[in-house]
């Protein structure tokens, strides 16, 4: 028996079965329950001396992900396993709760694995400023900014989440509408959301727009479940919303299928703006109008500077990736609207 016949007999993906195996905390208890369950029935015996050589090798690359829906990390994730591939490196990579420790987990990780470096895909920048000093090897952050951290192994790379938040609302205000509201994210100062939502604060205030924060804005974990949640809450308090900006595709799409459930037609009735560019915004109904981000050029740029960094001790690198707004199908234009 294998990890992943385990996998399928449990109905857990691969990765959730080795976190279980490992002992890593970051697993809910009806899944490690399940999974453990398969490993009496069948009586499996994990291979403790490969595990133990995989630990020690240090030849490893760890890609460690923030957030367990997020689509845009699913297009990073492939993108950079390829890169490396390319490269001859191996990589092992490891899912995490939104609101997961990312800092701390990379530590025990660090101690067990012994990697070259890591990438870590979103986090927290107050969390490594308070933990990352424990760890030496190269890491580079993709899609925050750990600039004014200035750790000499910490290089950063992201899109200008405040400037792209800010064309958002003044693209909604120019087809006008004026009554928008802000779904999603959590808008502690350290985190992405914040960003985009100061930048949304910011263009409200120069085009004279109504902005009540505590009754047009609804934080909500970047899932289509809680978006949809979410939007039922936010409508709830401010019925007369023309549009919504989803701090995520995914986001909106959990947002869309609310609105039909409502009887509220997309853009007809209420227009919708999502954020990452993923596939899948190509393919809704209507087709997503949305921020795109350059996956390609985070993914290549970030496997670049990390492995000239593990050769060379480079010192570290912090860019801003550029932004495209796609216009989709899924914003109206108001009567009135220049």
């Amino acid at each position: 028996m294998t990890i992943k016949d385990i996998a399928r007999l449990s109905g857990c993906g691969v990765a959730t079965v080795s976190r279980v195996l490992n002992q890593h905390p970051d697993v809910s208890e009806e899944t490690r329950r399940k999974v453990l369950a398969v490993v009496e029935e069948y009586g499996f015996q994990p291979n403790n001396n490969a595990k133990h050589l995989k630990q020690q090798s240090g030849t490893g690359i760890i890609i460690l992900v923030k957030g367990t829906q997020n689509m845009l990390f699913a297009d990073l994730v492939e993108r950079v396993q390829t890169l490396l591939q390319e490269n001859n490196r191996e990589a092992v990579v490891y899912y995490l709760d939104e609101d997961a420790d990312e800092v701390g987990y990379a530590l025990q990780l660090c101690r067990e694995r012994k990697p070259m470096g890591i990438l870590f895909l979103g986090g927290d920048v107050e969390m490594f400023g308070a933990e990352f000093y424990g760890i030496s090897v190269p890491c580079v952050l993709l899609t925050n900014t750990a600039a004014e951290l200035e750790f000499e192994n910490l290089s950063s790379l992201t899109t200008d989440d405040g400037e792209a938040a800010a064309q958002v609302i003044a693209f909604l205000a120019k087809r006008g509408h004026r009554r928008i509201g802000v779904l999603g994210g959590n808008w502690a100062c350290s985190q992405i959301s914040y960003r985009r939502l100061k930048g949304c604060e910011r263009t409200f205030a120069r085009l004279g727009l109504p902005f009540d924060q505590d009754r047009q804005c609804e934080p909500c974990r970047y899932s289509m479940g809680e978006a949809y949640a979410a939007t039922l809450r936010l409508l709830g308090r401010c019925p007369d919303l023309t549009a919504i900006f989803a701090m995520s595709d995914v986001m909106a799409m959990g947002t869309i299928r609310a609105l039909r459930d409502l009887n509220k037609r997309v853009p007809e009735d209420i227009s919708v703006v999502g954020f990452d560019g993923i596939s899948m915004a190509r393919y809704s109904v209507p087709r997503l109008t949305t921020v795109r981000q350059d996956t390609q050029r985070l993914a290549e740029r970030g496997v670049d500077i990390l492995l000239h960094n593990i050769e060379r001790k480079n010192r570290p690198v912090h860019e801003v990736v550029p932004f495209q707004l796609i216009m989709g199908e899924s914003v109206a234009r108001l009567d009135g609207a220049v």
